[in-house]
């Protein structure tokens, strides 16, 4: 196991990691911004190391401070959490060619599966279920896209190929509308991502976002941990998550988990991934893979008594899985309410001092953040500031001890999601579960 590894992330994801070492013995250097000296999981760090100014690009994104970090505090290993660099090839790459050991997947696995096109054809080959459209690029011959457009029987959507977390996606319900979209998408796509690669897809109307949790290691094993249900969404963000989902069946979770492994052992992955679908009358369909750690990532170890972030940690020291696909069991049911400092109504990040918190309890509730009473939450990064996490018996206790919780639960000073949540949990359409992708956005009356 590693004696010391460098935290490269921020937040509630580098306390959870900060935690995880601490478990298994491992000292921990974390790394921070100007902005982030106040941060918890710093002060509580065996060492820290201010790596840059507020922006993202001077400190959490960059790469040679980070690197740096690492050599001048001795350390092993580098854990990037999620966002940031954690799904950035180059940074893989340059913490291997730098002699220390990066705690995710190889380089050329990560560059694969965040090509949406690549992701896709890997998919197919190793047998997973991928939505109608055959993943090509799309050139520039009006003609030959109309006639794919047909094929595929609109609506359909345009992807950027590099695209991710809900951006480079364009959806086009009449042929009139398909070289327009297919233009901006491309335009778009090469201003973000630097790739203006774009595909096409049948555009799914009614789907559900269900996704599966994987581990595997350098020794040829891989299980899958059961799926989640993330298809509470506003703006393609996950804003509530569950597991496991509703309405899937034993037999649905056992072949589709069971493929996904097997994809695994095919592509030659290492670590804690996750495969997304969507998910309509009851057909699977691939849209792509995640190599990294999930924010959501505790719904799955409340309900299977399984922590990830320290399997993360002996995957990336070489050894082998701790368990078997039979020792996995599920218990209960588990959901996450993200919480951001952000007006409920119109979804304005709230950044400022918090002059009161106090963390909810009891039976089956799990607080992840990293705030505390005085800590101010800076304006530069995600405006997201902690989950919550409830477990019951099943879905119904599970949602009543959310609803305490979230009544328990006192930030003061900033403004949060707190009431959207409570509004959330008290829907009757969202108690009987299996709502679609779209249901959030129409409660609250976006279009």
């Amino acid at each position: 196991m590693f004696e010391k590894i460098v935290i490269a992330n921020r937040g509630e994801i580098a306390l959870r990691i900060l935690r995880a070492c601490r478990e298994l013995g491992i000292k921990t250097v974390a790394v921070y911004s100007e902005a982030d000296r106040d941060l918890k999981h710093v002060r509580l760090a065996d060492e820290a190391v201010c790596i840059g100014p507020a922006a993202s690009a001077h400190s959490y994104l960059n790469i040679p401070a980070i690197i740096s970090a690492a050599e001048v505090t001795d350390a092993q290993a580098i854990h990037p959490g999620y966002g940031f660099l954690s799904e950035n090839a180059d940074f893989s790459e340059k913490v291997s060619q730098s002699g220390f050991v990066f705690i995710g997947p190889k380089p050329e696995t990560i560059r694969m599966m965040g090509d949406k096109i690549s992701a896709k054809k890997a998919m197919q080959a190793a047998g997973i279920p991928c939505v109608p459209g055959n993943g090509d690029p799309l050139g520039d011959d009006d003609e030959t896209n109309l006639k794919m457009a047909r094929e595929i029987g609109f609506p359909v959507i345009i992807k950027a190929a590099g695209g991710g977390g809900g951006r480079g996606m364009r959806t086009v319900h009449t042929e009139a509308a398909l070289i327009s979209s297919i233009n901006l998408t491309k335009g778009e796509a090469g201003t973000a991502f630097g790739n203006s690669t774009v595909y096409m897809e049948k555009f799914l109307e009614d789907p559900r976002h269900i996704e599966f949790q994987v581990l595997a290691d350098s020794h040829g094993n891989a299980i899958h941990l059961g799926e989640r249900d993330c298809s509470m969404q506003r703006r393609h963000q996950k804003v509530v998550e569950e597991a496991p989902a509703p309405g899937i069946t034993d037999e649905q979770r056992k072949q589709m988990g069971e493929r996904c492994a097997l994809a695994c052992r095919e592509i030659g992955y290492l670590g804690a991934g996750t495969f997304e679908f969507l998910y309509e009358k009851g057909q699977f369909f691939f849209i792509e893979m995640n190599t990294r750690v999930q924010v959501e990532h505790p719904v799955t170890e409340m309900i299977t008594g399984f922590d990830i972030v320290k399997e993360q940690l002996r995957i990336a020291a070489g050894l082998p899985l701790s368990v078997t696909q039979d020792q996995i069991t599920f218990t209960g049911h588990a959901i996450e309410c993200r919480l951001n400092a952000e007006d409920p109504k119109n979804f304005m990040p709230s950044p400022g001092t918090i002059d009161q918190f106090h963390m909810p309890g009891g039976p089956g509730i799990r607080c992840e953040t990293h705030i505390y009473n005085g800590y101010k939450v800076p304006p530069y990064y995600d405006s997201m500031i902690g989950k919550l996490i409830a477990h019951g018996e099943d879905r119904a206790s599970a949602i009543a001890r959310m609803k305490t919780a979230l009544s328990e639960m006192v930030i003061d000073g900033i403004k949060t999601n707190i009431p959207l949540q409570q509004s959330i949990m008290a829907d009757s359409a969202f108690a009987d579960g299996g709502q679609n992708i779209h249901y959030l956005e129409k409660k609250l009356g976006i279009h």
